[in-house]
């Protein structure tokens, strides 16, 4: 193998859990949904790995390294020989650890040419944009239930079954600001959704048409109606979802 001398990094957050991220090394199904269709992994040290990419230019090489959950790294270089890295010429590490809103990924590409470096850098950008956005879809495919459960919470008179769907849909340390609140933590978001049922009672809120996603992040319409149906407001909320899935915070805009 070449000696690599020069070095591309780049480090960022994804909204999963470490076990997820990892799984897109190892499972082919998941490896193609960010590199492209017929991409494909041997999860094994000396294993193949075969990058496919939508314009059908085609990346080979080989795992060295698997750590279950924390780290991978693999061989890396081009079939064409006109590209700037042949087969076994550079060198992927890629390693995990735990963040607060999810995972810390960090790249180590090690390639003999620096402007082959220089390259990949816009590649590696967008490339690693995409696999965030993959992860956060698969992690937070079901986040229309979570969300709707925040909104149930709001017209929930019972403070014991307002308790248990704020605490399905919320971190413990959850943060809400709007025009009427600045808080944190979801004791004091529960005082406060009871002091508006007290002084907006018969509000229902709820969400209205798709959440949209993108790692993590969700943009999400709703409307305000009082017990007869008539509109009493509307909004938008931006929310933050944790690793779990759960709501970690929000800003209203009536």
């Amino acid at each position: 193998m070449t000696r690599h001398s020069h070095l591309l990094t780049r480090t960022l957050v994804i909204a999963a859990p470490r076990e997820l991220v990892f799984r897109y090394f190892t499972d082919s199904e998941r490896f193609a949904r960010w590199w492209g269709p017929g991409s494909t992994v041997d999860a094994r040290v000396g294993g193949a790995v075969c990058i496919v990419y939508p314009n059908q230019v085609v990346a080979r090489g080989e795992f060295t390294r698997l750590e279950t959950d924390r780290a991978v790294a693999f061989t890396y270089g081009y079939e064409d020989p006109a590209k700037p890295i042949a087969i076994g010429g550079s060198l992927v590490t890629i390693e995990l650890e735990d963040h607060a809103r999810g995972t810390r990924l960090s790249l180590r590409h090690e390639l003999a040419d620096e402007q082959a470096r220089d390259q990949h850098v816009p590649g590696w950008r967008f490339q690693l944009s995409q696999f965030a956005n993959v992860v956060g879809d698969e992690q937070h495919a079901g986040c229309e239930a979570t969300i709707d459960e925040w909104f149930a919470a709001w017209h929930e008179s019972d403070a014991e079954a307002r308790s248990a769907l704020l605490l399905a849909c919320c971190t413990d340390d959850v943060v809400m600001q709007d025009r009427y609140a600045s808080l944190a933590g979801r004791d004091e978001l529960d005082q406060h959704i009871a002091a508006c049922l007290l002084h907006m009672p018969g509000t229902v809120m709820r969400r209205d048409g798709d959440v949209k996603h993108c790692q993590g992040s969700v943009l999400v319409e709703w409307t305000a109606s009082d017990a007869g149906g008539a509109s009493r407001g509307k909004g938008t909320n931006v929310m933050r979802l944790a690793a779990d899935g759960r709501i970690s915070w929000v800003v209203g805009f009536w």
